[in-house]
């Protein structure tokens, strides 16, 4: 039973962290939605910050677990686009990352160092991998470093784009007519 309540907490978070972001949740609305007191959502998350880490890392399994269940041998192009599409299949996880992202660039939130890593980290992974593949440069001319910067932002910008206008149903072609162009990789068909 601890369990479910334990997941029942998360999700009420996640949907109230996406609708309110981080600061705009007490732990109190949350408590009140599960049918606990503050206490008792304090047993299983003794901070605030507990919850808004377990709802990031949840995050990450995810899209870890879908890459890897089903995208990993496509070309980067296409996994890049099975993420896109993915994301737009996990919209309470979307819009959440989406806001607390956005709130995490304020002073003293609690988000910020975890983004800074996060990005630090996939950065380092796409560096590695676009020169481990391409050396030095790409063959449209970017560096490992450049290429996985414009990355990330452009799956960024694609993510923020969609939450504002979920008729953007076409956004996974477009990554991967995009990076086609960004690596230097022939179109795939």
């Amino acid at each position: 039973m601890a369990r479910n309540k334990r997941e029942e907490i998360l999700d009420v978070a996640l949907e109230m962290f996406a609708a309110h972001g981080y600061r705009g949740t007490s732990l109190d609305t949350i408590a009140h939605r599960v049918g606990l007191t503050r206490q008792g959502v304090l047993h299983y998350f003794p901070r605030k910050e507990n919850l808004l880490t377990a709802i990031l890392q949840c995050r990450e399994e995810v899209n870890r677990e879908h890459l890897q269940a089903g995208h990993a041998h496509e070309d980067l192009p296409g996994q890049m686009a099975a993420i896109v599409a993915h994301d737009h299949q996990l919209s309470g996880l979307t819009r959440v990352y989406g806001v607390l992202l956005g709130e995490s660039i304020t002073h003293g939130h609690p988000a910020q160092e975890y983004f800074r890593k996060h990005y630090a980290t996939v950065r380092e992974r796409m560096s590695a991998s676009f020169a481990e593949r391409w050396g030095d440069r790409l063959p449209s001319g970017l560096t490992p470093q450049a290429a996985a910067t414009a990355l990330l932002a452009l799956l960024d910008g694609m993510q923020q784009q969609w939450l504002l206008d979920h008729t953007q149903t076409d956004q996974p072609e477009i990554i991967r007519d995009v990076l086609t162009v960004l690596l230097g990789s022939p179109p795939v068909k």
